[in-house]
């Protein structure tokens, strides 16, 4: 071997060297861990079944109308508040009405069918569509919830009783023959307070 080889070959086999006792320098223990996590977010799913509560011709001052319908959780969290919106449009057959015919529909919410006499809470609905949702939980929501355990829970159904009244106010009502409304409810479910899980 030359002089040059042998000189290169100490000086590879003394970095060589030098790099594996600076690399022990520094070994350790190690470990490793791991740590997962999930969030799925839960759903609100409030309908109403029948979506038309009532559908009915030929109603004369005087005549009542009891009807139910359902209020359908399909969600996977309670609801604990509803709101109810309440809008409706008066087509009036001869454009004589001097009043609004919203104010000669009284709504009388019932618990059950067997307490048809003693409504939580009756208003007409003219009243009701310039209602707050405020006023209406105060008035309404919070006797049915109390009713039902405080909330509409998760996977469950509740049915509710209305009574529909054409209001006799003992005078004469001919401005309403062939009037017609269409009422539409709007029902807004909310959750509850955040809770620890």
């Amino acid at each position: 071997m030359t002089l040059k080889k042998k000189l290169g070959m100490g000086i590879a086999s003394a970095a060589l060297g030098i790099s594996l006792v600076g690399g022990g320098t520094f070994a350790y223990f190690s470990d490793t861990a791991e740590a997962n996590a999930k969030f799925a977010a839960g759903t609100l799913d409030l309908s109403a079944n029948p979506t038309t509560i009532i559908d009915v011709g030929d109603i004369k001052p005087g005549d009542t109308m009891l009807r139910s319908f359902q209020l359908v959780n399909g969600g996977s969290l309670d609801i604990a508040t509803i709101d109810l919106m309440t809008d409706y449009t008066v087509t009036d057959a001869n454009s004589n009405n001097a009043e609004d015919f919203g104010k000669h529909i009284r709504v009388n919410f019932l618990l059950n069918a067997d307490k048809i006499d003693t409504p939580i809470w009756s208003t007409t609905l003219y009243d009701l569509k310039n209602m707050s949702p405020d006023v209406i939980e105060g008035n309404f929501w919070s006797g049915w919830f109390a009713e039902h355990g405080g909330n509409l829970a998760a996977g469950t159904t509740d049915t509710l009783y209305v009574q529909y009244e054409f209001v006799d106010n003992g005078q004469e009502q001919n401005e309403y023959q062939g009037d017609s409304l269409e009422l539409e409810w709007t029902f807004e479910g909310k959750q509850g307070e955040g809770e620890a899980k």
